[in-house]
């Protein structure tokens, strides 16, 4: 099986910590050149220093995910910099209610909007433009397993996870041959986005996930490199759940 991915530059954006930065660490390991972009130049330049020394060269670029002018420029960088454009991962991702979705205001769901669900399409919009139409790439966007289904306290965000599954497969279908389209949908995983949801009771919600333990960031990491890798060239249009078997848990319904 290979996962090498020598020779290939990819974007990962939300690149500064969590998930972003462990798919950006299995990428440069594989020996992939590595454009970290989120929106603070802080901490970009500590993930990259973080990640020095790997197999693959890694730079930042700051963008905030959901401006489209702002992904274009980190592609341009990007392009600059290491001559090529391959792989783009979608991960950066914005949550700013918790609650019932209908107490949602219309400023923090047209921001949720805006970053999760417009920000995936405008930088894949960018990176076919500028590279993927003539050369082919890989494309995976971070979704979620709650948006497969209604989850407490995270519906909104969770449907604009809905949008970027639907979104991965039309793009999948219009952008074959050329372009692979995939998502990972990640399960609770220790990240400090999300740890409002397993910091103050982990020990139960580990009960509950068939494998006894949250996630971690590698977990969704290796899972990205699978996907973008010349190992999965017969995949596109998926959606991988990346849960500990979270979803495939009985319903509790009565038959």
């Amino acid at each position: 099986m290979d996962l090498r991915l020598d020779g290939k530059t990819a974007i990962v954006t939300g690149a500064s910590r969590g998930i972003g930065l462990a798919i950006a660490r299995r990428l440069a390991e594989a020996g992939a050149q590595v454009m970290l972009s989120s929106r603070k130049p802080a901490a970009l330049e500590e993930a990259a220093a973080e990640l020095a020394g790997l197999d693959g060269d890694v730079a930042w670029y700051a963008a905030h995910a959901g401006d489209p002018d702002q992904a274009s420029a980190c592609i341009a960088a990007t392009l600059e910099r290491f001559g090529s454009l391959d792989i783009l991962v979608n991960n950066a991702a914005t949550n700013p209610h918790f609650g019932p979705m209908l107490e949602i205001d219309r400023a923090q769901a047209m921001k949720t909007v805006e970053v999760n669900q417009l920000g995936v399409l405008g930088w894949c919009q960018a990176a076919y433009r500028a590279a993927f139409e003539q050369h082919g790439g890989a494309i995976v966007n971070i979704a979620s397993i709650g948006g497969l289904g209604p989850e407490p306290g995270i519906g909104w965000y969770n449907v604009t996870k809905a949008a970027v599954i639907h979104l991965t497969r039309q793009l999948a279908f219009e952008l074959a041959p050329g372009v692979r389209v995939n998502a990972l949908a990640p399960g609770l995983v220790r990240t400090h986005f999300a740890r409002a949801l397993w910091e103050p009771h982990e020990a139960g919600v580990s009960a509950q996930i068939p494998l006894r333990r949250i996630g971690e960031p590698d977990d969704i990491g290796s899972a990205a490199l699978f996907l973008v890798s010349d190992a999965a060239s017969w995949i596109t249009g998926a959606v991988l759940a990346v849960d500990g078997g979270a979803t495939s848990r009985p319903s509790g319904g009565v038959g």
